[in-house]
């Protein structure tokens, strides 16, 4: 997850910037689109990894019948 957070940071930095930074082309719609879509990863990734645990800080305990 924390990969993926990281990678989400510096897509939605660039994409912001890039889009956002008063450049004018034929291109700049599609990556206000990506800025958005790569914003919203961002959010996603974010809350899942903090309210979800790593898989191998978990302790997996037997239930005893």
């Amino acid at each position: 997850m924390k990969n993926y957070l990281i990678l989400f940071v510096i897509l939605t930095a660039i994409t912001g910037i890039v889009g956002f930074a008063g450049l004018s082309f034929s291109g700049i719609e599609i990556i206000r689109v990506l800025f958005l879509i790569f914003a919203d990863l961002l959010i996603v990734t974010a809350l899942a990894w903090f309210f979800f645990a790593d898989s191998r800080k978990m302790k997996l305990q037997r239930i005893k019948r």
